[in-house]
């Protein structure tokens, strides 16, 4: 077949080959972050496929091109602080879109069902390797979390009435929030040693008190900036929302689980604890006549 001339198929061929040289670099640069020798060894060999794929592209275009080092970076940064499992989920995303874009081009260009067969194979080779602690862990990560936004936000939310001084506020939720914490990881450490599993119980606890504490202390962040309590209030339900949205989205894309129902479940149930409590705490205010 003759190499393709028309500018259209140049520049979309021209994509192909930047998207797969970048995707090379991203692949090697996670594989130089994992401990495990075999993972590390199937990142680098689709590493090299993508670099093969990238050279195809080349032999076609007939010219070079440079990666895209804002996603090299991107995709590289993120693989370090939120896990390689999540970096390389995330960016399979938009393999998956290139697997179908190369499936269109099937009897078009020579070879294109061996890159799309071996896009698919990666894809398998990822699932199959992916296996990491705080995804082992994820279960106490979401035991923190899910407590914290719910017991806290309500707490605040009624505090934020009877109390209505945001420094007062600030240092009751952070004293309770803290005692909870490690209460939480104490319950948590006992639960899964009694649970007898792959889970260590040391580690455990510390996942459930790290995110009950984090949680803690961005909820309570607002009543350190602000003076009006209700601008707290409302500041402190924006931040639980965005933790619940950004923890759901995280899960759904390293688990492969629906964003969707699981955010909306969540959200619905802080901010539904949250009404009720603010109205409990107005009411503990008329009953006991307290004014601060």
């Amino acid at each position: 077949m003759e190499k393709p001339t028309p500018s259209k198929d140049q520049s979309i061929f021209l994509a192909y080959q930047r998207d797969e040289l970048t995707e090379h670099h991203i692949y090697a640069r996670l594989a130089r972050t994992v401990r495990s020798p075999e993972n590390r060894a199937i990142l680098e060999r689709i590493a090299t496929d993508e670099l093969r794929h990238s050279r195809y592209w080349e032999s076609l275009t007939g010219q070079k091109v440079s990666p895209d080092w804002l996603q090299v970076w991107f995709y590289t940064f993120v693989g370090r602080i939120l896990g390689i499992t999540f970096a390389v989920k995330l960016m399979e995303r938009g393999e998956k879109g290139a697997q179908d874009n190369y499936a269109r081009l099937e009897g078009i260009v020579p070879d294109i069902g061996a890159i799309a067969q071996d896009e698919k194979k990666h894809e398998e080779a990822l699932l199959a390797m992916l296996d990491e602690e705080r995804l082992r862990y994820t279960g106490s990560i979401v035991l923190g979390l899910n407590d914290a936004l719910v017991e806290l936000t309500g707490a605040l939310a009624g505090l934020t009435f009877a109390l209505q001084n945001t420094r007062l506020i600030a240092m009751t939720g952070a004293i309770t929030g803290i005692a909870a914490a490690l209460s939480m990881a104490a319950s948590e450490y006992l639960s899964t040693r009694a649970e007898g599993g792959e889970r260590e119980p040391t580690r455990a606890a510390f996942y459930t008190g790290l995110a009950y504490i984090f949680t803690v202390l961005s909820l309570i962040f607002p009543y350190l900036v602000f003076k009006n309590y209700i601008l707290c209030l409302a500041s402190t339900l924006v931040v639980a929302v965005l933790i619940i949205a950004f923890f759901n989205y995280y899960i759904s894309v390293a688990r492969d689980l629906p964003f969707r129902q699981r955010f909306l479940e969540m959200a619905g149930l802080s901010l539904a604890v949250a009404a009720i409590s603010f109205g409990i705490g107005i009411l503990m205010r008329t009953v006991f006549g307290v004014e601060v």
